[in-house]
């Protein structure tokens, strides 16, 4: 007997059409940039504690992990994540690539445990849960990707008046918090610099999406460099990228990072969907049903993550406390003891 919904004689698998190849594509290249990007911090970490058990650590001011091999190994390994998730946005809509950034906390959090026999309490194994199940909610109720020919579309989709005065707003506010509030409230309020982070990161995914699509139908034969929105998207790249690790990096250097990691992740991936459903209109092409099992999803991933940042110090019968200022030099590594920040922002 059919379920309820589907016609008489067909099955669920029948009536399920399933991903699209380009968003099994993204999928796939989403989750191998979660993993590589996940591994490198380890190994990366792993690199600075050989450097600095024959050199100067990195903590106290000392470069010697520039020569040792681990800690290369580590940052072609990031770029190897950086370029997956650049090629991820091309394929599949930014709802679904954005939220399984989480997944690379996973890793981290796994081969931690693992290799550097950091202990994970089991609070922080049922975030890594959570994390998982709001994925795999997000990746079956995404939405297809947009069928684009030409970087012409993306700019017209751009130039639309819904998404301008998106843009506008964003920009306007980025400039009243860094020409207003960081002056004042820069060095006590955390929200400030990633304010400015996560609004600006909203647009630099819309630019890297658009470069993305131009780059994907030029390599399919289709040239698009001849374009001057091309270029014009690739300029836009470079300018919200730019902005955007500047004032992270402001905020890891004044907070704690597992204050800046789970906030940021929460606001950047919140503006950077909002962003997305506004240009390129992926809801538009779901019901009611698939939007809110996507936003239960992404609640779930936020529940996840943040659970896991606060646990990630704990031990059985106690916690440890999350200082609000970041030291400058933290521990023997030159790492923060707080743990693995998320992806897509110390490793940018």
């Amino acid at each position: 007997m059919a379920p309820p919904g589907v016609p008489p004689g067909r099955s669920w698998v029948d009536a399920y059409r399933g991903m699209s190849a380009d968003n099994i594509k993204g999928l796939v290249l989403a989750l191998s940039s979660s993993f590589f990007i996940g591994a490198s911090f380890i190994i990366k970490k792993k690199g600075l504690k050989k450097a600095g058990s024959s050199g100067v650590r990195a903590g106290a001011g000392g470069y010697s992990y520039l020569y040792e091999p681990l800690w290369w190994t580590g940052m072609i390994t990031m770029i190897v994540g950086e370029i997956a998730n650049f090629a991820a946005y091309a394929f599949a809509p930014a709802i679904l690539v954005t939220p399984l950034g989480a997944l690379s906390i996973i890793i981290s959090a796994a081969l931690a445990h693992i290799i550097l026999r950091e202990r994970l309490h089991i609070f922080g194994i049922l975030g890594c849960i959570l994390c998982v199940v709001g994925s795999i909610t997000i990746v079956l109720h995404a939405p297809q990707e947009r069928e684009i020919d030409s970087v012409k579309e993306v700019w017209d989709l751009a130039t639309e008046p819904a998404f301008l005065c998106y843009a506008t707003i964003v920009i306007a506010a980025a400039f009243i918090i860094i020409f207003h509030f960081i002056p004042k409230y820069g060095q006590t309020h955390v929200l400030a610099y990633l304010g400015v982070c996560s609004l600006i990161g909203s647009l630099s995914v819309m630019a890297v999406k658009a470069l993305g699509i131009a780059l994907k139908l030029t390599f399919s034969g289709m040239n698009q460099l001849i374009y001057p929105q091309t270029w014009a998207f690739t300029i836009m790249v470079a300018i919200c990228v730019v902005t955007q690790m500047n004032y992270l990096n402001k905020a890891l250097d004044t907070f704690n990072t597992a204050v800046v990691s789970p906030i940021y992740y929460v606001m950047f991936t919140s503006l950077t969907i909002l962003a997305s459903v506004i240009m390129f209109k992926d809801w538009d092409r779901q019901n009611p049903t698939q939007i809110v099992t996507e936003v239960c999803g992404f609640v779930t991933i936020l529940s996840g993550t943040f659970l896991l940042h606060r646990t990630k110090d704990m031990v059985d019968g106690g916690t440890a406390s999350l200082p609000m200022r970041l030291p400058k030099h933290a521990d023997e590594d030159g790492l923060t003891p707080e743990g693995i920040p998320l992806k897509r922002q110390e490793s940018l």
